[in-house]
């Protein structure tokens, strides 16, 4: 490492780190993404009166051109030392984005935003989940990123009811309004984490590297970029990725959009209701991951997750009454729950050693938002031109296809962190 580098690490375990810096960041993150998502496609779609079709170009337009800078952002991640800075820069794009939606929520303003937001959201999980690889040692990791996750959960719950709240005593529109207000709190979150406490190294997954080249400042020389092509694990799991994502994001905007439609009155409280039924799910099972993906390995985890998928998608097929189609998004907790937790330890594992942590991560990203940017359209196009029962219908095959895939083809992971 050399003394430079000696030096570097020295002082950055020394900085003094409070885990609730974490938490509230992940809490206050999730309420500034909570506040846009499912509630736009609502208010667009009953309040300005786009078709569903509108409502899925713009979802796919912003999302492709979004999605084109996940792997970019990954490795700027890993070579910046400025990751805080990083956030704080996303969040204030992201506050614009929701503030011009409110101001001309029109065609173009709500694309120009929608675009500015996905690139802004293309920052969050990366730059949090490497903050916390160079926070916590590696036997903290699995309970910590459960941790990270259930205070995501938590604070997606939160922005529900508020968002709730806003929709019932003012109107859809105002909604927006709540994202720049917690985004300024997540700043503060952000800055409330020494810079000193960061292990820069470990951040990009560099430790128990076997390379004997060093960079600037000291640390293992990273792999090359071909590592994304030459990890075979890595390139099913992106796969497997696509087909979920493809599967499950449009699902709940579809159950929102029929909720909205039978009880226009109630809209933004129905949408409220969904989301805050499935937080409160994942919450509990965030945690069960972290504690779990130990135990049991994180394959066995995966596969329950991916198993439920298309049985929701094919149960909101069976009848329209709300309390049933509430009671089924229940068991989105469940696999986007798993998913969201154990994706960040799946590839910590498969990047040790390599310093292209954040590189995966952004790369994983893409392939989640390819899948789910053309999930918006493709459902769109379909209830449209054959209804939602058939929407919901494609998208459990989709979905079952990602869970005979990921049976098939995606080894087990957690051996590669044995020493």
């Amino acid at each position: 490492m050399g003394l430079k580098g000696a030096l570097t690490w020295g002082r950055a375990r020394s900085a003094p780190f409070h885990p609730a810096s974490l938490d509230a960041l992940n809490f206050l993150l999730a309420d500034v993404r909570g506040a846009l998502g499912p509630y736009l496609n609502v208010f667009l779609v009953t309040q300005q009166h786009w078709s569903i079709a509108e409502v899925g170009l713009v979802t796919t337009t912003s999302g492709w051109l979004g999605l084109a800078m996940q792997t970019p952002v990954g490795a700027a991640i890993d070579a910046t030392r400025a990751k805080r800075g990083l956030i704080v820069v996303a969040l204030c794009g992201l506050a614009a984005g929701a503030t011009l939606i409110f101001l001309a929520p029109s065609f173009w303003p709500v694309t120009v935003a929608s675009v500015l937001m996905a690139m802004a959201g293309d920052v969050f999980g990366p730059a949090v989940s490497a903050l916390t690889l160079g926070l916590c040692r590696r036997a903290e990791l699995a309970r910590r990123m459960g941790r990270n996750a259930a205070f995501d959960h938590a604070g997606n719950v939160a922005i529900a009811a508020v968002a709730g709240a806003v929709g019932w005593l003012f109107s859809q529109r105002e909604v927006f309004l709540l994202a720049p207000g917690f985004a300024a709190l997540a700043a503060l979150a952000v800055w409330s984490i020494p810079a000193g406490a960061i292990d820069h190294r470990r951040a990009r997954g560099a430790e128990s590297s076997g390379s004997n080249r060093h960079n600037d400042h000291g640390e293992p020389a990273p792999s090359g970029l071909s590592i994304l092509v030459t990890c075979r694990p890595l390139l099913v799991y992106a796969v497997c990725a696509i087909l979920f994502h493809l599967a499950n994001a449009s699902l709940l905007p579809l159950v929102g959009q029929k909720l909205a439609l039978a009880h226009p009155d109630v809209a933004t409280a129905m949408m409220s209701s969904c989301i805050i039924a499935a937080q409160a799910i994942m919450l509990p099972i965030a945690l069960f991951v972290g504690y779990g993906s130990d135990r049991w390995g994180r394959k066995p985890i995966l596969l329950l997750g991916f198993a439920v998928l298309p049985v929701r998608a094919a149960l909101y097929t069976l009848s329209d009454n709300s309390a049933w189609l509430i009671g089924v998004q229940l068991l989105d907790g469940v696999g986007a729950g798993i998913f969201g937790a154990i994706t960040p330890l799946v590839l910590a594992d498969l990047m040790r050693g390599t310093g292209r942590y954040n590189l995966a991560r952004g790369a994983v990203a893409t392939a989640q938002g390819i899948g789910a940017s053309s999930s918006g359209l493709a459902a769109g196009l379909i209830v449209d031109h054959f209804g939602y029962s058939a929407a919901f219908t494609a998208a459990a095959a989709v979905a079952a296809t990602a869970l005979l895939a990921l049976a098939g083809l995606m080894p087990e992971t957690r051996e590669s962190t044995s020493p």
